[in-house]
């Protein structure tokens, strides 16, 4: 493992604790500046549904949402044959803080930019009869293969957050398969262990596993309004987090059983060893949700680096009392050193 120990991010001392770092990330305190900011990419954005394959006779359907640079000068900017498609996390979406910061900066450098909706994520429940689950990674690689052809970008590069930072990684392990030439990708706060990453919510302060079991039992009562074959999932959500995902598991996938499941969306270990895709791993030392131990035991190819931060938190990396974020601008500076032009002059690398 290539480690960057020692990054240029420093959070000021009254947003530095892990757990604020984490909370902040996904706070409506950040939704309205963030929302007002990203007001151009946004309105630039084209909805697409993209075909994701077929399941049990029916088209599976995946949105997106893609935004094009604007003209300068009359004419598409150096990077806007660059398309940057980024993934959200777990009950996250395309309008996620993180995806809304991001996407924004590289969209206002040049890039194209598509922020994609899992399965179930977003406004999206009614588009598949299939309940997600996050070994459902082959409809996320033909998806992107369809935007692939109609975007037909020169360079195609990777984004994700959490999960989406883990799908991002067994994307790209599809990738020469799949025919997808992915220039670089960046994984940050990636879910590397499932096994792990499920005991550390479990044993993490009590208001990780209520944010995440709220907006997924809202997110499966949504699934099966909708949906009368999947009526039984409400006599389900009484449950905790490790018991009903043992129970969708058992009555809604092929696995056997929860182990099996996890370890069907893990990257740890050696599964990222053959990874033919330059990557960069970023996650922090005091990411709560996320076991550092398992980046140390990561084997990975030389044209994998991984950039350890002492503090962030779970996808945070909040620099400053004005809630900005950092980690945009090490995406896009990231980016700009495997892109084939400079980006466009007057935007800033860093948001601080």
């Amino acid at each position: 493992m290539t480690e960057i120990p020692k990054p240029d991010f420093s959070p000021h001392p009254l947003v530095r604790n892990a757990h604020i770092q984490s909370i902040l990330a996904s706070s409506a305190l950040r939704k309205s500046s963030l929302l007002s900011r990203a007001s151009g990419m946004v309105a630039a954005s084209e909805e697409l549904i993209l075909h994701a394959g077929v399941e049990e006779g029916e088209e599976i359907r995946l949105q997106g949402f893609l935004s094009r640079p604007a003209q300068r000068a009359g004419r598409p900017g150096p990077l806007a044959d660059h398309l940057v498609v980024m993934l959200h996390g777990w009950e996250g979406s395309a309008n996620s803080n993180y995806m809304l910061d991001a996407g924004d900066l590289l969209w206002r450098q040049g890039y194209t930019v598509c922020r994609l909706n899992f399965r179930d994520h977003g406004d999206t429940h009614h588009l598949n009869p299939g309940i997600f689950h996050s070994c459902r990674l082959d409809e996320v690689v033909r998806a992107i293969g369809s935007l692939v052809d109609q975007v037909k970008p020169r360079h195609l590069f990777l984004a994700g957050f959490s999960l989406g930072g883990n799908f991002s990684l067994r994307v790209a392990l599809r990738a020469p398969a799949a025919g997808l030439n992915i220039r670089h990708l960046v994984a940050v706060s990636p879910v590397i262990s499932p096994h792990n990453g499920l005991r550390a919510i479990e044993t993490a302060p009590w208001f990780y596993s209520y944010y995440f079991m709220r907006k997924w039992r809202r997110s499966l009562r949504r699934k099966a309004e909708l949906f009368p074959q999947h009526q039984r999932v409400s006599s389900m959500l009484k449950a905790d987090m490790r018991e009903l995902t043992a129970l969708l598991v058992e009555n809604y996938t092929e696995f056997p059983d929860l182990d099996a499941y996890l370890d069907g969306y893990s990257v740890a270990g050696s599964r990222l060893q053959d990874l033919q895709v330059p990557a960069t791993i970023i996650t922090a030392r005091d990411d709560p949700v996320i076991p550092l131990e398992d980046f140390h035991r990561l084997m990975l190819p030389a044209s994998t680096r991984t950039v350890l931060t002492h503090h962030g938190g779970h996808c945070g990396f909040i620099e400053s009392l004005d809630f900005g974020s950092w980690i945009p601008g090490f995406i896009a500076d990231t980016l700009a050193r495997h892109a084939d032009a400079e980006p466009l002059a007057g935007d800033p690398a860093i948001v601080n």
